[in-house]
This record gives structure tokens, sequence and C-alpha cells, in this order.
């Protein structure tokens, strides 16, 4: 079976490095916020073209630190849209404020700007933050969604976590709004071998209010001048992500190359290929196609050997937990719920070998000769 991705590839591809990192962390005995996690913060800010980069746990803590750090408080209303991964909407949540969904632009997976537009003029609760997403890889429309946030004096936190090292009008996602979260799963394009994330910030002390919020809202040891809480990187995490950093401009670029492959072989078919703006640098965190009848295609492709995905099954806002109390745009979600019934992932990670990019478009070509499409 062709797996959709594969981390331990990942792992096996720089083997030797990352076993000496481990190595040089559990023989430093410092295993927390050391020498790994200032190294890794410093060569992420430099790599993402921030002044700062700050470590923390995971991707939802990031997300949910730095809308605090932008000073959204209980009740305040928060932008984003709900084809999304579920964790935008769940930081959002954690710190008590109020999830808007927007729908996302035609053609596209990013935030609509005229959707976003039309919801700031909605009575109620204040918007305190947007928060666009970069999902699949490919930039949101940063060129119009900032002047719109910034018209209305709003803040932006920009959700990266699908996107590190992805570009739009030559300047890398995570520099347009003041503040950006990544999230550094394993299986995202720079992962961790466990859990971890990281925030990037535009003013210093911007930067410093993250770093007190990651820990109990220290300033001084064992101080809490803010109500903070526990999300640090770890040490040995960060000493892996130090290595696989160096590898990210290369891994990226080879995703680049199997989407020309994918888009050079399925051209023709039926299948909806994904859309890249001709000032954009699209990252492929996933190659994603449309398909009418989606959930046939993936059992086609699972007869012969190839393993898909769906990102996302069920927009957040139809989601059990979620269904029939967030607020929607007035407008509606109609592109993003025929997203949700169309989208489907195919194998993508930088160590896919091309014999396997060609047996997934061959099964392709096979499912649409079969009228599945």
């Amino acid at each position: 079976m062709i797996p959709q991705t594969d981390p331990k590839a990942a792992y096996l591809a720089q083997k030797a490095e990352i076993d000496a990192a481990l190595a040089r962390a559990l023989m430093s005995g410092w295993y927390i916020l050391g020498e790994e996690v200032k190294g890794f913060e410093r060569e992420f800010a430099a790599f993402a073209g921030a002044p700062r980069a700050i470590g923390v746990a995971n991707g939802t803590d990031a997300l949910a630190i730095g809308l605090r750090a932008l000073g959204v408080r209980p009740g305040d209303r928060v932008i984003t849209v709900s084809h999304t991964a579920v964790a935008t909407v769940a930081a959002i949540e954690m710190i008590g404020a109020v999830p808007l969904l927007v729908d996302i632009e035609e053609g596209g997976y990013g935030m609509d700007p005229e959707a976003l537009e039309a919801a700031l003029s909605l009575p109620g609760a204040p918007v305190r933050a947007v928060v666009p997403v970069h999902l699949y890889g490919h930039p949101a429309a940063m060129d119009r969604i900032m002047p719109i946030a910034a018209g209305a004096g709003i803040p932006v936190l920009e959700d990266c976590s699908q996107a590190h090292g992805a570009r739009l009008l030559g300047q890398g996602v995570g520099s347009f709004g003041q503040a950006a979260a990544y999230s550094l799963y394993p299986t995202k394009n720079l992962g961790a071998l466990g859990d971890g994330g990281v925030l990037t910030a535009n003013e210093a002390a911007l930067a410093d209010q993250m770093v007190a919020l990651r820990e109990y809202g220290w300033r001084e040891r064992y101080i809490s001048d803010i109500a903070g809480q526990n999300s640090r990187l770890d040490e040995l995490q960060a000493a892996i992500l130090r290595v696989k950093l160096r590898a990210l401009d290369a891994d990226n670029e080879r995703r680049r190359h199997i989407a020309a492959l994918y888009r050079a072989a399925l051209d023709g078919l039926a299948f909806g290929l994904p859309a890249e703006r001709r000032d954009a640098r699209h990252v492929y965190h996933q190659f994603v196609i449309r398909c009418r009848r989606r959930d046939q295609v993936r059992e086609f492709l699972r007869g012969k050997g190839v393993a898909s995905n769906v990102h996302y099954p069920l927009p957040v806002h139809l989601q059990p937990a979620y269904r029939g109390r967030i607020a929607l745009a007035p407008s509606g979600l109609a592109r993003t719920e025929e997203a949700a019934r169309t989208v489907l992932s195919l194998p993508m990670f930088p160590q896919l070998p091309e014999r396997d990019v060609q047996r997934v478009a061959e099964a392709l070509a096979g499912a649409a000769a079969s009228g599945l499409d």
C-alpha cells in the first residue's frame, strides 16, 4: 500500500543526524527550555524572516497563546474559517473567545476577503483578531486580508501550520500579520517526532508576552505577572527539529516536484486540481484534488493499493461538538461545504518515490475510465 503520508520515512532520511542530535540533548543534562530550544527558536526565526520565535508544546497552544498575547479576551470574537483543522477553532474557544466563521474564496481554500469584510460589520461583541489559515500549503490572500484587517484596527494571527516555507508576492507566510502560529506535528512540512509548536512575532513586546504566557506568566522565575499556562517545547523535539529545519527548503522543493508530476499525469482527467497563484509558492503539505464521487474514488484507489485521506470530511461548523452553536457569516459557507464533500488528499511526502506517483496517477486514470470522478 502506498501511504498517504509517512513520517517514519522522514526520520530514516536523516536518521544519523537525528540520532546524534538526540544523543547531544540527552547528554547535556538540561531537558526543559535549554540550549536546544533556544537554538531552534533562533534558527526558525531566521528561516521565517521573523525577529523572534517562541517554542511551545503544540500548534493548538501556539494559536491560543498568540491570541492572548494579541489582547483577545473571553467574550471577544475571532474571525476564522470552518474549512480547517478543528484545532483552529478549538484554540479560540480555549481562551474563552467566540469564533465567527466565514467562507473560503472561490477556486481556493483560504479565507474569502470579501466575506471577512462583511463579517467585520456585523453587530455584537467586538472582533479582536482575524485568523487566516494557509491551508494545504498555499498562502491565503494576505495581500487583500491585511488591508481589510488594518483598516478596522484588528490584529492578524496567521495559522501557518500547513505552510512552513510558503510565500506570497515574495514574502514568507507568517510575516504578514502581527504574529503567526505553526504546528510541528509529525506529518507537517516541518514535523517533530511528537507534538510541538512555535510562534513568531513581529514586535519584541509581543514576543515577550508569548514567552511569559507559555510558562505560568513568569517574567521572573516563580513570579506570575499574568495568568499563563504550561506549554513548553521539549528539548528532545527541539533537537530533532533543528536537524529537520536544515532540510526543509529541499523537502518543500521535492513536494513541489511531486505536485508537478501529479499535474502532468492528471491533466485532462475530470478531477479538479489544486490552484496555485502565479505570485505564490505553494509548499504542498497536501496535494488535494476534487472528486464528485469522492468516497467511490477513494475506495477504488484503496483497491489499487493507494491510500488517501480527506482533509477535512466535515467543516467545523457541522461537527457534532460545534453544530448549531457556532456563529456563521450571514452569507453562509457554501464553498466550505462543497469543499468538504469533494476534497481528496493524494499521497504526498518528500520521500515518495516517483514510481509511486505514477502508480497513483494510473489508479486515478483507472477510476476515471470507470466513470468515477
